[in-house]
């Protein structure tokens, strides 16, 4: 399983109406984090599960979802969280 299938498979716990993750990978070669073999993503997600939320809590339910990934395979990412109604 790719990084990105495996984040969409995590993130699936937040019952997104809408999710993109973009791998920014390979415009990060040579990076430090990179040569490690951790990858650069990024996430837009949106799901009811943020409703009155601040985003601190909104990343940290996406940084809980994602688990282990944020151990390795994921050196780097952005993240935007929005609610439906956002």
């Amino acid at each position: 399983m790719t990084t990105v299938a495996a984040i969409k498979d995590r993130l699936a716990a937040l019952q997104p109406a809408h999710l993109d993750v973009i791998d920014d990978s390979a415009q990060h070669a040579g990076h430090i984090g990179a040569r490690d073999g951790g990858g650069h993503y990024r996430i837009h997600i949106v799901s009811e599960r943020f409703a009155g939320l601040p985003t601190m809590a909104r990343h940290r339910l996406v940084y809980d979802a994602l688990g282990t990934l944020m151990e390795g395979a994921i050196h780097a990412l952005s993240i935007t969280a929005r609610t439906p109604a956002e």
